[in-house]
């Protein structure tokens, strides 16, 4: 009898993960995609700690909060960040977005959660959507628990009746498909949480068809568009284009958008990135719907700059535009 021949790599992600042909996922964990931020001197305390939101799954999430709200007594916004990663790699504990979040938790201030969620190709959507929407569940739960239940450094600090939803690239992708389903009711009622605005940092979206700068701009030092189509085969429905609604919001199959009321929505650009056009599109879009929306547009910079150099004048200047984005937002705090 001839033997079956040993599985083979279908799709290889250099130099994180290969998966193989019976569905292996191979991955290497020494592997560090982006340069280590230093931070300069000066920057304020922030403290931080991991929880688990999710034990089925085992996912947790790193509370940051600001050391000086220990002690004064303010509640402060929060903002519940995602990572990026083209929803196969990252983590919360990256040291690039690590130090986003203590910059974000530091100098607006604000009490920052950056939730873990499941990475594909293991688990392909909705399973990371699902999970964002469960790290939301939890923050209601949280607003609602008492005693031994509630977690001290949110039920000492946070507002939660001004809370956010940020993240960057991938995360960015997370963010828009969990404010539909907060929008939509999909969620159930919220209260006493108030989801009071959303922010997409070079958000991660597709489509079949092209758009100008996909099919014009050079790769960028951290993004191709190999690497993106390569992205959506990993992280898809075995089968699926582009189009799907979960890589198009504005696909032939996708939901209708006019009757959802979304909070307002930050949008941040980087013109020399390949997935600019889609940024904007979709900023342009919802603008266009009547929807409270904001694009920005940062010249010279490409994808995720803001992770890719967290203590950049960039990155900087993502920090100071959050901070007039969600205390312009109902953030101020009480």
């Amino acid at each position: 009898m001839a033997s079956s021949s040993p599985p083979h790599v279908v799709e290889d992600v250099p130099p994180f993960l290969q998966l193989l042909s019976d569905g292996t996922v191979i991955r290497f964990t020494d592997a560090y995609p982006l340069p280590i931020p230093s931070p300069p001197p000066g920057q304020p305390v922030v403290d931080w700690k991991d929880v688990l939101y999710d034990a089925s799954h085992g996912l947790k999430l790193r509370i940051y909060r600001p050391a000086a709200a220990s002690s004064s007594g303010n509640k402060l916004p929060v903002i519940v960040y995602f990572h990026g990663g083209g929803y196969s790699i990252g983590s919360f504990d990256m040291p690039n977005f690590h130090a986003c979040c203590v910059r974000l938790a530091g100098e607006l201030p604000a009490l920052v959660l950056s939730a873990d969620y499941r990475l594909a190709p293991e688990h392909r959507f909705p399973a990371g959507l699902d999970d964002a929407a469960n790290v939301v569940s939890w923050v209601r739960a949280q607003a609602a628990a008492v005693g031994d239940n509630a977690d001290p450094w949110l039920s000492e600090t946070a507002n939660f009746g001004r809370v956010f939803v940020a993240g960057d690239s991938a995360g960015g992708g997370v963010v828009h498909h969990t404010a539909v389903r907060l929008a939509s009711g999909q969620l159930g009622p919220l209260d006493p949480v108030r989801v009071a605005g959303c922010a997409m940092l070079c958000p991660m979206f597709g489509g079949e068809e092209r758009t100008a700068s996909e099919a014009e701009f050079p790769p960028g030092p951290f993004l191709s568009l190999p690497a993106v189509d390569q992205a959506w085969r990993l992280v898809l429905p075995p089968g699926s284009t582009r189009d799907h609604p979960l890589a198009n919001p504005f696909g032939p199959d996708s939901p209708a958008l006019d009757g959802v009321a979304l909070p307002p929505m930050l949008v941040v650009a980087a013109a020399r990135d390949l997935l600019r056009d889609r940024a904007a599109d979709y900023a342009a879009r919802l603008k266009a719907m009547g929807k409270p929306v904001e694009l920005v547009e940062f010249e010279g910079q490409h994808h995720g700059f803001f992770a890719v150099e967290p203590y950049g004048d960039a990155g900087s200047e993502v920090v100071r535009l959050v901070e007039r984005f969600v205390y312009g937002n109902g953030g101020a705090s009480d």
